[in-house]
């Protein structure tokens, strides 16, 4: 594996980056000006010039020069260790680890732990650490006259690079746990938009297929017609007959094919389903799983179960195929779907009679990108993205879900919950 990460989610906005650093520059440029002429300290005004120089012909090179938008794992960690390198030859010739500046050492390292790779951001802290050691045993005294007044305690002195080494490690450990979740996160969420633009599209499609079939319908039942009259005008006449019943059977075989196009239209019109009720909706997806599939589902519903139609919700509809669809993936025979309805709420329970969730990741069901440790499911589980597509369509639609192993059943139980006021809000 290489050292550095080359992933397109560990990059730097290079116009962000620039801008960062001219902040940085700018105040560099006026705290040595201003403690030089307006303060009168005395230290070496000319070489910490030179030095915020060079971090400008640096962002120059950024500009004119580095034509990407966007700076790559190696770029970045390439302009932050000069950064660091820059910031510290301005703590060394003013004071070193005494110089309350010193604290901005740690800001390139924690600012790369959210966007770039790990190894590089282990590199940086430990120039960072480098950094901080060198300057607690090596530096130019502080500016006169503050060295003449300036006396500390060993212990005191001591515990300023200590402080700071433990706030560079806590914060970079916490920046990276977050920044990676992050990433993950925003991974799934681009994978899950991917999935509802194609699945928009199947079904705009499908509405399509469903105008057409309508429109179809009438010249198709005219050549029908048509062709049944001619097979009786000439049925002596054995050469044309085989036409006659090959230009039949085409007819047949259109009605079939535009039949199956028309499965799922979602595009409304007066010959086309209305919008339904989640009873409706559950039976359709089953009806679709028992096309493919040998298992058996077993619809429960309370007679009185809520049956006021809803607007037509692909969100709702994929998020409950995800989570029927994992229980007919990982059921050994049998799914169960529980609808339960009242005045006030609308449940579905969906169990299965597989082995249920592993005990190692129930707690995070519903994060994208799960792995059990369990060898038993290590092998036939997948990676928890139907789960969290499914999740968080149904959540953005008010939905309440519990995802848990059933007390009843010796598989998974998930539970979906709305209030039937915010049903009618979809």
């Amino acid at each position: 594996m290489k050292f550095f990460e080359t992933s397109k989610y560990y990059t730097l906005k290079k116009s962000t980056y620039i801008s960062l650093r001219w902040i940085g520059i700018i105040g560099q440029l006026i705290s040595i000006n201003l403690v030089y002429f307006y303060f009168g300290f005395d230290f070496d005004f000319f070489l910490s010039n030179l030095i915020i120089f060079f971090g400008i012909i640096s962002n120059l090179y950024l500009i004119l020069i580095y034509n990407k938008t966007q700076l790559s794992d190696r770029s970045a960690l390439i302009f932050l260790i000069i950064d660091i390198f820059q910031l510290g030859a301005l703590i060394y010739l003013t004071g070193g680890i005494v110089n309350p500046f010193v604290i901005f050492l740690i800001i390139p390292s924690v600012f790369a732990s959210t966007n770039l790779g790990l190894r590089t951001n282990i590199f940086l802290v430990i120039i960072t650490l480098l950094s901080i050691t060198f300057l607690t045993f090596y530096s130019k005294d502080l500016p006169a006259p503050l060295n003449n007044h300036f006396h500390v305690d060993p212990y005191y002195y001591y515990s300023i690079p200590i402080a700071l080494i433990i706030a560079l490690i806590f914060l970079n450990y916490f920046a990276i746990i977050f920044g990676s979740e992050s990433r993950l996160r925003k991974e799934a969420l681009n994978k899950m938009e991917e999935v509802m633009a194609k699945e928009h599209e199947m079904l705009s499609l499908g509405g399509q297929a469903a105008a057409a079939a309508h429109s179809l319908g009438t010249p198709l039942s005219t050549i029908k017609i048509i062709t049944q009259e001619l097979k009786k005008q000439l049925k002596n006449q054995k050469d044309v007959i085989q036409d006659v019943e090959l230009l039949s059977s085409q007819v047949e075989r259109c009605n079939e094919i535009l039949k199956k196009l028309t499965l799922n239209p979602i595009e409304e019109d007066e010959f086309i389903d209305e919008d339904s009720s989640i009873k409706d909706y559950i039976k359709e997806i089953i009806l679709s799983f028992k096309e493919t599939s040998d298992k058996e589902f077993v619809f429960n519903f309370d007679q009185d179960s809520n049956s006021k139609k809803i607007t037509k919700s692909i969100e709702i509809i994929y998020g409950l195929r995800n989570f029927i669809g994992n229980a007919n993936k990982y059921s050994s025979n049998k799914i169960f779907i529980t609808l339960k309805s009242d005045n006030e709420f609308t449940e579905v329970i969906i169990e299965d009679d597989g082995r249920g969730y592993p005990n190692d990741i129930i707690s995070k069901i519903g994060e994208p990108y799960l792995r059990s440790d369990n060898q038993i499911y290590k092998n036939k589980s997948g990676l928890g993205l139907g789960i969290f597509i499914g999740k968080t369509l149904l959540e953005k639609n008010f939905a309440i879900i519990n995802c848990k192993n059933s007390q009843t059943r010796s598989g998974a139980e998930v539970a979906i919950k709305w209030k039937n006021s915010d049903l009618l809000k979809i």
